[in-house]
């Protein structure tokens, strides 16, 4: 895949930042958050289906509570997203209209989207909104959510938001050019594409800055979401006048990852990415390449160790015998009764629940 294919994008999912959104007074700059809005609804009237995974709830509900700087407290912090959550949608609600485009606040958990019920109402909900011309602004709903819950943050909201529908393209819009080759230095240089994420994964983990090739790490996280799920996604500065179009138009900007060539059917998405796995299984060579090479289902003499306290039924990680996950799957016994080491010959992870990460 390379920039042009991004022309018959009919469904995408964008992402905007806190940085992007706040000016220097840790307000919504509703001067850039306008010029964006406009650049979505010129999207919209091409026939285009747009979702928004927004940030800046917190930062516009500071103000209002009278905080300068971001609170350390849950509660206090919460307080502010709830404030600021109304603030944000009243904004976005306004310069929509004037494009004559309605929006509707989608506010999520980890758990509407872990239980398979809910998935698929979230996933009607966006979906029905789209066909019906309506722009689907999503956050995290942090007034309740809690660190155990969390999505983590929204760059993984918005690769899950795009697996969910699933999207044809998300682009995350920052406050740089894309992911950056020697960021904070003398002349850094956009990453114009990656094709294999562990080479620019090996960047980042090589410094110790939060920050590191213009705040890869989660932008790197979302990009294994997505690109496994066979969708395409790219990092570009959301201060650049007309992004979105030159994106749509098939031109090079930003950081274009590019996806496996196959999209991961919805049930194995939801079993690969929507769950905090509740145990880890370790496999010797053998099950390794009979999971990975020829599809086969995880039988009991594959696994050399069994960590956790799980359920049938519950999500598990698959690992090597050096601890490198590679694949996710439902286990069909407890972890109990898998260390017990008593299972017959059956599977104790059926290939149809099994994903290849």
């Amino acid at each position: 895949m390379q920039w042009d294919s991004l022309k018959s994008a009919a469904r995408m999912v964008v992402k905007l930042g806190t940085g992007l959104l706040a000016g220097a007074d840790k307000q919504i700059d509703t001067g850039q958050l306008d010029r964006i809005v406009s650049q979505i609804a010129a999207g919209r009237a091409s026939g285009r289906e747009i979702a928004i995974v927004t940030s800046g709830a917190v930062g516009a509900g500071m103000g209002a509570l009278g905080f300068d700087k971001r609170p350390a407290d849950p509660a206090r912090l919460q307080a502010c997203a709830a404030v600021g959550q109304c603030r944000l949608m009243a904004i976005y609600a306004d310069l929509f209209a004037r494009h004559n485009l309605s929006v509707a606040q989608v506010l999520l958990t980890h758990d509407d989207l872990e239980h398979h019920e809910r998935h698929l109402n979230a996933r009607n909900t966006l979906v029905t909104l789209l066909e019906h011309g309506v722009v689907p602004i999503i956050n995290e709903n942090d007034a309740v959510s809690f660190t155990e819950i969390k999505f983590g943050d929204n760059d993984r909201l918005s690769a899950l938001v795009a697996s969910l529908l699933p999207a044809d393209l998300l682009v995350i819009l920052t406050t740089v050019d894309g992911l950056l080759d020697n960021f904070g230095k003398a002349n850094p240089k956009t990453i114009p594409l990656v094709e294999k994420i562990s080479a620019v994964e090996k960047m980042a983990r090589g410094t110790s800055s939060q920050l590191a090739v213009g705040g890869m790490r989660s932008k790197i996280e979302a990009a294994k979401i997505v690109v496994r799920s066979g969708i395409p996604l790219v990092v570009a500065s959301g201060k650049k006048k007309d992004v979105l179009a030159k994106i749509l138009a098939g031109q090079r900007e930003g950081t274009l990852f590019v996806p496996q060539p196959a999209k991961l059917q919805g049930r194995k998405r939801w079993i690969a990415f929507f769950h905090h796995p509740r145990g880890a299984l370790f496999v010797d060579d053998g099950a390794r390449r009979a999971l990975r090479e020829a599809g086969r289902s995880l039988l009991p003499p594959g696994v050399a160790q069994c960590h956790g306290d799980f359920n049938p039924g519950d999500v598990v990680r698959i690992c090597d015998l050096n601890g490198t996950e590679f694949a996710r799957g439902i286990a069909k016994f407890g972890g109990d009764e898998i260390r017990a080491k008593k299972l017959a010959r059956t599977e104790v992870v059926h290939r149809d629940d099994l994903v290849i990460l």
